[in-house]
């Protein structure tokens, strides 16, 4: 069974302004590796990985509910990758054009 071990694509402000210096933020498995993840971006968008860097993101104490009961959320693995120059992943760019109020 073959499972990919990149979840999604991560988006935020911080790595949509780092996406137009070509550095691209996933959300990867936990026991990917730097290999593992370069390959499986290579194979889903077509593109020439350079560089890979890995970091786990450790889950915060949350308080949720009625009696706001502590509850941590889960680790994750984030993972940037460097591409080819003049590449760039369509997830990464911006939807439409602004629009001004006259």
């Amino acid at each position: 069974m073959d499972i990919s071990c990149v979840i999604r694509p991560y988006l935020t402000e911080k790595t949509m302004t780092i996406a137009q210096r070509g550095w691209f933020t996933f959300v990867v498995r936990t026991d990917a590796n730097k290999a593992e993840i370069a390959k499986e971006i290579e194979k889903l968008y077509k593109v020439n990985v350079i560089d890979v860097r890995t970091v786990n993101v450790h889950g915060k104490m949350k308080r949720a509910g009625k009696r706001q009961q502590a509850v941590l959320r889960p680790t994750w693995k984030k993972a940037m990758v460097e591409l080819k120059s003049g590449q760039t992943i369509d997830a990464f760019q911006f939807g439409g054009t602004e629009t001004t109020k006259a």
